[in-house]
């Protein structure tokens, strides 16, 4: 069967539309039931292998999921958490990356470089996997602030860390000689970041500048949509994070947007963005799964009992570090006074639900996906080991994405967590205040405007019947 790219988009569109509809009725998050139905699909004979170029990831889906979770987040609760986000998203992906890579050289046998490819590409769990999961479950708001924010940041990190690593994988051949090293790498991993943030704080001033002026409703939507891409493609050819760059452009806006459109253009592109990101998320998850056969197409003769078992030990390594990061990353600081008076220790269960949910997804994949070509490495073994990473890349992916996935319900449970209706209780005071706000003006307007006390009598009754509720 030979179907067209557009035919191919357009089927699985309505394919991801049936099954999460599906997965509702069964109450399975639907990113893990598109997933294990992208991967039952693939083995049907007859269909047509799926290949995911993994710049059509990076380009095409990550921009705009990472934007909007972004322009989501509260600045104030991003900035408030800054210190557990950072430890997460840059301290846990590096140490995660060496763990990895270590048990990767020394129980599966791979290379050095080999085996640091593989910690920097499974070190950062997914941002669209942890939101599109937790956010349909009941927790508590710090601890959904925290794992959205690390799930913002940690992607420019390990990407970071993805690029020196192939470095090194390409040390024996005449274009990489000689170009990692570790002083050099802490050096870019600086640069890159403020450049990224630099770049999307300008894009975000630039537009926050822009969308007012435009004065037409539909031009102003189109224009918003193309943010995410502006503030990460220019970032991009600069080689700084594209990631932050998206990410720091959707925090800026998130912040501006009330002062710079009015709240009839915000509900139409709210509405807009929350049908494109799930339609985007639906086509990650399916693409997922669909992309385990051509990965098994090259693993040659190795046995499957033990590629499983080497997936079985590197998902376990990625669990267990996280779990050992997570609990003293988060007790040791506050042994400093300062600290400590400041933000008194956490819930342990709290912090164990948040050491739980390491989710890998679709950035793994494509980093993986992006590995160089056999023909373009000198070493000999380089075949071999890039086969493997991408098994083994799957294999985490499945583990903690579907494993944990489904027992991130039965795990809040057991724990005893349920949400603390922060949002909830601040939007039930804002509604309180503008009610009372609005109150004084009206009795100011009827005290000078005597003529029109019967209008403003009918104006004040809607705001006194909040009063009463």
């Amino acid at each position: 069967m030979h179907l067209s790219p557009i035919e191919l988009i357009l089927g699985l569109l309505v394919l991801v539309v049936a099954l999460a509809w599906l997965a509702s009725r069964v109450k399975v998050p639907y990113p893990i039931f598109l997933t294990l139905a992208g991967l039952g699909i693939s083995f049907i004979p007859g269909l047509p292998q799926v290949r995911l170029p993994p710049d059509f990831v990076f380009i095409l889906f990550l921009p705009p999921l990472l934007y909007y979770s972004g322009l989501l987040t509260s600045w104030r609760d991003f900035w408030s958490n800054i210190r557990p986000i950072s430890m997460l998203a840059i301290g846990l992906v590096l140490f995660t990356t060496c763990a990895v890579a270590w048990v990767a050289h020394f129980v599966v046998g791979m290379s050095w470089p080999a085996s640091f490819l593989l910690g920097a590409i499974i070190s950062p769990p997914d941002a669209i996997a942890a939101t599109a999961i937790t956010q349909r479950l009941r927790v508590p708001k710090r601890v959904v602030t925290v794992l959205e924010g690390e799930s913002l940041v940690n992607d420019a990190s390990a990407l970071i860390a993805y690029r020196f690593a192939v470095a090194a994988v390409l040390a024996g051949s005449a274009e990489g000689a000689a170009s990692f090293s570790l002083g050099r790498a802490a050096i870019e991993f600086v640069v890159a970041s403020a450049g990224g943030i630099a770049v999307g704080y300008a894009v975000g001033w630039i537009s926050a500048w822009i969308r007012p002026r435009l004065r037409d409703s539909a031009i102003e939507g189109i224009a918003a949509l193309l943010i995410p891409y502006i503030a990460y493609l220019p970032a991009e050819w600069l080689h700084v994070s594209g990631v932050l760059s998206a990410v720091t452009a959707g925090l800026f806006m998130g912040r501006r947007i009330p002062q710079i459109t009015s709240s009839t253009t915000r509900l139409r592109l709210y509405a807009v963005w929350d049908t494109l990101v799930f339609l985007l998320n639906g086509l990650v998850f399916i693409l997922i799964g669909l992309q385990l056969p051509p990965v098994i197409e090259g693993l040659g003769t190795l046995s499957w009992g033990m590629l499983l078992g080497y997936a079985l030990v590197i998902s376990v390594t990625a669990i267990v570090v996280r779990i050992a990061w997570v609990f003293p990353a988060a007790y040791i600081p506050r042994l400093i006074p300062a600290i400590g008076r400041r933000d008194p220790s956490p819930n342990p269960r709290a912090i164990f639900l948040v050491s739980w949910v390491g989710l890998r997804g679709i950035v793994s994949l494509a980093a993986a996906l992006a590995l160089p070509l056999p023909g373009t490495v000198a070493n000999p073994t380089w075949p071999a080991e890039r086969n493997l990473i991408l098994f083994l890349t799957f294999g985490v992916i499945l583990v903690t994405l579907v494993g944990q996935g489904l027992t991130l319900p039965l795990v809040i449970r057991a724990l005893g967590l349920q949400g603390d209706d922060i949002e909830e209780k601040e939007e039930e005071l804002a509604r309180l205040e503008l009610t009372n706000a609005a109150l004084s003006r009206l009795q100011v307007l009827a005290i000078t405007n005597e003529d029109a006390t019967d209008l403003i009598d009918k104006v004040r009754d809607p705001y006194e019947l909040r009063l009463q509720y």
